[in-house]
Parts: structure tokens; C-alpha cells; sequence
């Protein structure tokens, strides 16, 4: 019989499906990887269409999981899909649903 996956993995990809559990959340991820540049959060918001408080926390939520990251810019911030978790997440995935961990996480965490 094969070993389960490690405690410490399976928290990290646990955290990512959370981070993920929201329509409006897939939607702000494919955003920012579809733009694949640091946007200010009134530009995620008017390309959202939600209210810029909901959007605020929802950055918040997927910066805690790493899937995005804020840059800051004078007063401001501007938010960036974090590229490890583009390499990463489609093999969190493939894992959780039995097929073959790959060699390396590559530094996802």
C-alpha cells in the first residue's frame, strides 16, 4: 500500500482549496494570471464588478495562501498572480486525485 501524503503537504494544498472556494475568488485568480502583471485594486475591482471592500478581502484571503502577491506602490498596492503557484497548484491537484507526485514541489510553499 502506498504512504499518504504528507501531513504538512496536505495542510499546504488543504490551504489552497480553501483559498479557492469562492466563485469570485477562481474569477480574481484568472484575473490577475490572465494579465499577468501587477494591477492596483480599483482596476481589479471595476474589472470585477464587486464592491472594492469584497475585493479587499478576498486579496487578502488568496495573499494569505500565497496564490497572489501585493506589491506595494506608493499609498497603494497592486496585486500580482504569484507565478509558483501557477507551476504548482495543477500538480496539488493531480496528487490529491491519485495520480503520481511529481519529483519536486519546486518551492511552492
Amino acid at each position: 500500500m502506498a504512504e499518504l501524503l504528507a501531513r504538512e503537504t496536505a495542510q499546504m494544498y488543504a490551504s489552497w482549496f480553501r483559498a479557492l472556494a469562492d466563485p469570485s475568488r477562481v474569477q480574481l485568480v484568472e484575473l490577475l494570471a490572465r494579465e499577468n502583471r501587477p494591477m492596483p485594486v480599483g482596476e481589479i475591482v471595476t474589472a470585477m464588478g464587486l464592491a472594492q471592500s469584497t475585493v479587499s478581502q478576498h486579496l487578502k484571503i488568496l495573499a494569505e495562501a500565497r496564490f497572489v502577491l501585493a506589491e506595494p506602490v506608493g499609498n497603494a498596492r497592486h496585486y500580482r498572480i504569484n507565478t509558483r503557484c501557477i507551476d504548482c497548484f495543477p500538480s496539488a491537484a493531480d496528487v490529491v486525485m491519485g495520480k503520481p507526485a511529481p519529483a519536486t514541489n519546486g518551492g511552492c510553499a
